[in-house]
């Protein structure tokens, strides 16, 4: 019967809509922004002592709109410091996306950019085989740790490469998040694919403790309004519904009773609250911090 379900990662077009459907509902990028002018000024405080460029390594930095937010809390921490951002990301199409924003966003002038078209572990593949690591002073990882095969040995590779008083930001779900739920409770039953981990900050956390590496973890609360899913026929429903199922048209294809035990839970308080006649998913956020 699951057969005819497949994952939503075979359809990079509809993948992107359903990204972009998340982005809209939910408020993921406000509550990243609220990281970025409350904590991130204290935690960039001293990256660039006493250097002369500030080399910063944005791994899977999408359309860029989160990036451009970091670099403007290191422009006001270090006023008219050289600033070299270098980001790896696989996507054509983000990549342009990124290069626009860039086009028309002002006061950049003293950052240098440069885009790589490829993922973390070509990246890393191709830093090996140059023998010459080059040291960055502030990394992030910005939800992009699912699609990484072998995560211990990523977080090991780029915690080497970091400078004096260097720090790598992570942001991946929350263990407390519906996610983590969803992803236990259902992951066996939904289409997998190979591209997409279930991985959440408990798991992170564990794999540096394991690492001995040094992190700090900062939750903060983030939502994802559901309620368009429970309305028959409706297009932004469908694309949630694929999202948060990571499975292509989730609700022509699924079989009933897998459906209806989903829909069910998904109104349940230990995925989402209802607030104001709507059902708000828990998107919650971590927020790690990795010391050098």
């Amino acid at each position: 019967m699951a057969s005819s379900m497949r994952s939503l990662f075979s359809d990079h077009s509809r993948y992107v809509d359903c990204f972009r459907k998340f982005l809209d509902n939910s408020t993921e990028h406000q509550c990243m922004q609220e990281f970025m002018d409350k904590k991130l000024p204290g935690i960039i405080a001293r990256i660039g002592d006493k250097k002369s460029e500030i080399k910063i390594l944005s791994i899977g930095g999408g359309a860029g709109e989160i990036d451009l937010q970091i670099l403007s809390k290191v422009q006001a921490q270090y006023p008219g410091v050289h600033i070299n951002n270098e980001v790896v990301e696989p996507s054509a199409e983000q990549i342009a996306k990124y290069k626009e924003l860039v086009a028309k966003t002002s006061n950049l002038e003293n950052i240098k950019f440069a885009w790589h078209k490829e993922t973390s572990s070509e990246y890393q593949n191709r830093m090996m085989e140059k023998k010459e690591l080059q040291e960055w002073d502030f990394i992030h990882m910005i939800q992009m740790l699912y699609y990484v095969k072998d995560i211990p040995a990523t977080l090991k590779f780029f915690h080497s490469l970091l400078a004096t008083n260097a720090k790598i930001l992570i942001i991946i779900v929350s263990g407390t998040s519906g996610w983590r739920k969803l992803w236990k409770k259902y992951g066996p039953r939904l289409p997998r694919d190979d591209l997409c981990l279930y991985v959440t900050s408990v798991d992170l956390t564990q794999m540096l403790d394991k690492l001995g590496i040094k992190y700090e973890c900062y939750d903060l609360l983030s939502t994802m309004d559901i309620s368009d899913c429970f309305i028959d026929g409706n297009e932004n429903g469908d694309l949630l519904l694929d999202f948060l199922t990571e499975t292509c048209n989730f609700n022509s294809t699924a079989p009933p009773d897998l459906k209806a035990e989903i829909m069910k839970d998904l109104q349940e308080p230990e995925f989402s609250i209802k607030k104001e006649g709507k059902v708000l998913f828990n998107n919650n956020l971590s927020f790690i911090v990795v010391e050098a």
